[in-house]
C-alpha cells in the first residue's frame, strides 16, 4: 500500500479513501497511520465485553506497529513515513488537571485504542500525536508489538518501584507480561524470583533469567521469600486476587507488591503485615509515550523479546481460541502482510 497525501501525485483506492478521511477529519493533532503488525491479547477481548457502551461499534486492537501516511494540521514532531506504535493509551490531552502536572498515563480524556475508539484491526488507524511511540527501525515490528503495553507495564512497574541494586525482586506469573518481566527484572540486576503454579514453568523461568523459582501451588511464597531475604518488589501480573494475597507476607521492610494484573476478585491482607515494616500494595498502569521510546531502547540493548506466536489476520478467531484457551506461549501477533498484498 502505497502513501498517502503526497501533492501531485495520482494515490490508488486505499490512498483516496485515507486522504478522504483526513479531509474529513477535523480534529488537529492526529495522523493517519497504516498498519504493519500488531498483536492479539485477552485484554482485547476484555475491552470488547466491557466497553462503556458496548451497543456502539468498534473496532479491535492495541499494541500497534504502523507507518505514518498522513500528518494531520499542527503536528510538527512526525512526518509522514515514520515508523510508530500505538500501545494501551491513545495519547494525553494535554489540558486536563493530570496533564497540567504531568501525570499523562492518568489523563482525564484520553482515549484508548479498540476500547474507546477505533484500535489496530482497522485499515487505517487515527492516533493523536502525543501518544505515538518511535520504534526503532532495526526493531522487528512483531517483537515491538507486544513491548508497547506488555512490555512497558512490566518495565515500568520495576522501574517505578525503584529497588536498590541486587535486591530480590519476584515476578509472579509466567505468562505474557510475566515472562518479559522476569527479562527486565534480571537485567536490571536483580535477584529474580519467578512465581507460578506448578513445576512445569520452572526451566522457562530459568532460561529467561530467574534465579530463582517458587512452585506457589506446592509451598507458601511468602515463606520462601522471606527465606531469601524478603523481596524488595513482587511484580503481580496473574489475573487472580487470591493468588497475589500470600505475597504481601513475602516482602521485606518498605517492599511493595506491584499489581498489574486484573483479577476479578479482591486481595486478602493481614493489616499487621502493611503496618509492621511499612509494606505497601500500588497498582500501575502501562507508561507514557517517551517512557515507552525509554522501554523500546532498553530492550533493544539488552536482548529482551517477547515469545510470539504469528497468525494471519483471517486467523483472528482462531487466534482468540487459542489465547483464551491459556495454549498460547505468549503473546499472538496478527500479522496483516497479507491483506495489504
Amino acid at each position: 500500500m502505497s502513501r498517502c497525501g503526497v501533492a501531485g501525485s495520482q494515490p490508488d483506492r486505499s490512498d483516496r479513501r485515507a486522504a478522504t478521511a483526513v479531509k474529513e477529519f477535523a480534529e488537529v493533532g492526529r495522523v493517519l497511520r497504516k498498519r504493519v503488525h500488531r498483536r492479539l491479547s485477552c485484554v482485547d477481548v476484555a475491552h470488547v465485553c466491557v466497553r462503556p457502551d458496548p451497543s456502539q461499534p468498534v473496532v479491535p486492537g492495541h499494541e500497534i506497529v504502523g507507518v505514518v501516511d498522513v500528518v494531520g494540521s499542527g503536528v510538527t514532531a512526525w512526518q509522514v513515513g515514520d515508523r510508530v506504535g500505538l500501545g494501551y493509551l491513545g495519547g494525553p490531552c494535554g489540558e486536563c488537571s493530570q496533564c497540567r502536572r504531568g501525570d499523562f498515563v492518568n489523563c482525564l480524556n484520553q482515549p484508548q485504542p479498540g476500547t474507546t475508539e477505533d484500535g489496530g484491526y482497522a485499515e487505517m488507524v487515527y492516533a493523536r500525536a502525543s501518544g505515538l511511540v518511535r520504534v526503532p527501525e532495526v526493531m522487528n515490528p512483531i517483537e515491538a508489538a507486544p513491548l508497547l503495553c506488555a512490555g512497558i507495564t512490566t518495565f515500568n512497574a520495576l522501574r517505578h518501584a525503584d529497588a536498590p541494586p541486587g535486591a530480590v525482586v519476584a515476578i509472579q506469573g509466567i505468562g505474557g507480561l510475566g515472562h518479559l518481566g522476569v527479562q527486565y527484572a534480571t537485567q536490571l540486576g536483580y535477584r529474580t524470583v519467578a512465581i507460578a503454579r506448578g513445576p512445569e514453568k520452572e526451566e522457562l523461568a530459568r532460561s529467561l533469567g530467574a534465579e530463582y523459582y517458587i512452585d506457589s501451588a506446592a509451598v507458601d511464597p511468602g515463606a520462601v521469600l522471606q527465606d531469601l531475604g524478603g523481596a524488595a518488589v513482587i511484580v503481580a501480573t496473574a489475573a487472580s486476587g487470591a493468588s497475589m494475597s500470600p505475597l504481601v507476607a513475602g516482602l521485606a521492610p518498605r517492599g511493595q507488591l506491584v499489581v498489574v494484573g486484573a483479577g476479578p476478585d479482591p486481595i486478602s491482607v493481614q493489616t499487621s503485615d502493611l503496618i509492621f515494616g511499612g509494606r505497601s500494595i500500588v497498582g500501575s498502569l502501562t507508561g507514557s509515550s517517551i517512557e515507552n521510546e525509554d522501554n523500546l531502547a532498553f530492550s533493544l540493548a539488552h536482548g529482551i523479546k517477547p515469545m510470539t506466536e504469528v497468525m494471519a489476520l483471517d486467523d483472528a478467531p482462531k487466534a482468540y481460541e487459542r489465547m483464551m484457551s491459556g495454549a498460547a506461549r505468549f503473546r499472538v501477533v496478527l500479522d496483516i502482510a497479507s491483506v495489504d498484498a
